[in-house]
């Protein structure tokens, strides 16, 4: 199994400093660690933006609704109340 296969599979923690080691090499390592970490490094920043869009989504989805009218500090809804104008005949 190669690294690039096992991106989906790290830990969060794992992924991040695999991030950071992979830039460092990117500058710093031999033309060979250069490469490798050139290559690499699309992959991890791609699932890094998967998993940080997930944990948007989840948290969105687990946020309650705000009611977004109120009248006096409470919701119309609890009042009975509509949000639409009555029509006018």
């Amino acid at each position: 199994m190669t690294l690039l296969e096992k991106l989906p599979t790290m830990p969060d923690a794992g992924l991040k400093t695999l991030q950071t080691n992979a830039q460092r090499l990117e500058q710093t390592g031999t033309p060979g660690q250069r490469a490798s970490a050139t290559a690499l490094l699309p992959a991890i920043e791609a699932e890094l933006a998967t998993r940080q869009t997930a944990k948007r989504v989840a948290a969105a989805a687990a946020r309650p609704k705000r009611e977004t009218k109120t009248v006096r500090g409470r919701s119309r809804a609890a009042k009975g109340e509509t949000t639409a104008e009555p029509a006018v005949a």
